[in-house]
């Protein structure tokens, strides 16, 4: 079994996390130990991994690379990132980077030497350019940015050197940093044979190596398989955790959960980061219409298997919207970790998932689904006997439903409260239950 089968993940945008500049000013700081004063938070969450956004040299946001074998200035130097995962690994945390390989910034090292030495640049292949054509920003030459982005230089990973390069520089945190996985920036776009080749040579490095995608879109299966990335980013799941409480449509999540985990699932034992935001969208906490629904979330969040996935402050309720112009609000700097109800929550729903593997691998069955109630059965594949009912009500009065199935004993693992089923159950208002079958 591998490491990240089942891991709960906490994302941190480095940057903002450790309050660095939001432009490079060249200046050297050790910022990135301010990791070391929240490894006793990660723990007492329950925490497996942290995935870090960029930590790579860049001028800016952190996915406009300089260097891929280079810890950001503005973040600190290598030794001082080596310490940081050492600290995480000695408290058995796992660490995730974020790799940006579809494209760099404008001052990439190579992309330098094709703007020093135009056509006579051995690297001038490693980019989509044209030297009869002028560029953005006052570029001598076009070349092609990431979806019209001049500040990120589109890579040609159809290039055998450059991929070369992009390998090897994995295989240097590798043996360098021992890290444990890359997320894929921009996966869905990636050439596929790329992947292919990822994947076969670091896999053979370290074979419990994570191999995670960002997929926004599409089929995952796609990215997801044998040959390719062992996980993706769930945007379906994401998408439907807060919409169908803001609008009364348990409906829209119910069918989703059912069309990817059910018996006919198309991602049936497959295991996606889930999540409920993240850097590149406005807060939880922001978007609910109704903020006691919170706690709501993350009862499904830590229910539906996959990998769930924290983002940085949320776990407290911490707000952020996301603008077109700008993402520091959602990308923010905290002093410290801050805890309330909602994180004791998280902590609980995290542990009650690790001490039960039926939340993690166990069958999904939909029983029950209204506009503001839903019911669905985690059922034991083959891990332990044991039999769940999820119940979720998300209206501000008691519902007492009534459902086919067979009747029972339970406990409600979130309240200890004892649960004696014949027929209909009464669910309290805005609540969520995790009944474990006797």
């Amino acid at each position: 079994m591998n490491w990240f089968e089942g891991a709960v993940f906490y994302q941190i945008y480095t940057l903002g996390f450790c309050g660095a500049p939001w432009g490079n000013d060249g200046i050297r700081q050790n910022r990135i130990g301010k990791v070391n004063g929240w490894i006793s938070h990660f723990k007492k969450l329950g925490i497996d991994a942290v995935y870090f956004c960029p930590v790579f040299e860049s001028d800016s946001h952190g996915y406009d690379t300089k260097d891929f074998r280079q810890i950001d200035c503005r973040l600190g130097s290598n030794a001082d990132f080596k310490e940081i995962v050492q600290n995480l690994h000695n408290n058995n945390i796992k660490v995730v980077l974020d790799g940006v390989f579809n494209h760099t910034g404008t001052n990439f090292w190579a992309f330098e030497d094709v703007k020093l030495y135009r056509e006579n640049s051995q690297y001038k292949d490693w980019f989509y350019i044209d030297f009869s054509k002028q560029g953005a920003y006052g570029a001598p030459f076009y070349y092609e940015g990431w979806e019209e982005h001049f500040e990120l230089v589109r890579l040609n990973l159809k290039n055998q050197s450059l991929i070369d390069y992009l390998l090897d520089a994995i295989k240097f945190w590798i043996s360098e940093f021992d890290i444990d996985g890359v997320r894929l920036d921009v996966a869905y776009v990636l050439d596929a044979d790329f992947i292919k080749r990822l994947r076969y040579e670091i896999k053979a490095l370290k074979e419990d190596f994570l191999l995670l995608g960002e997929a926004i879109h599409g089929d995952y299966n796609r990215l997801v398989n044998d040959e390719m990335l062992d996980s993706c980013t769930d945007y379906v799941c994401y998408k439907g955790f807060y919409s169908s409480f803001n609008d009364n449509n348990l409906f829209e999540i119910a069918y989703s959960l059912k069309h990817q985990f059910g018996a006919q699932g198309i991602y049936k034992g497959k295991s996606l980061l889930e999540f409920a935001d993240n850097h590149d969208v406005s807060r939880l906490a922001s978007i609910l219409k109704n903020k006691a629904h919170l706690p709501l979330v993350y009862a499904l969040l830590f229910a539906i298997g996959g990998n769930p996935c924290i983002y940085y402050g949320s776990e407290w309720g911490a707000e952020g919207i996301r603008s077109e112009k700008d993402d520091k609000t959602i990308r923010p700097y905290f002093e410290t970790a801050q805890e309330n109800a909602l994180t004791q929550h998280i902590i609980n729903l995290i542990k009650i998932r690790k001490e039960n593997e039926t939340l993690i691998n166990g069958s999904y069955n939909e029983i029950f689904v209204s506009n503001q109630q839903l019911i669905f059965e985690r059922q034991s594949c083959c891990c332990e006997p044991a039999k769940f009912l999820i119940c979720i009500n998300s209206s501000p009065n008691e519902y007492n439903t009534q459902f086919n199935y067979p009747t029972f004993e339970a406990i409600d693992l979130l309240t200890n409260a004892p649960i004696d089923f014949k027929g209909s159950l009464k669910l309290p208002a805005n609540s969520a239950m995790y009944l474990k079958i006797k």
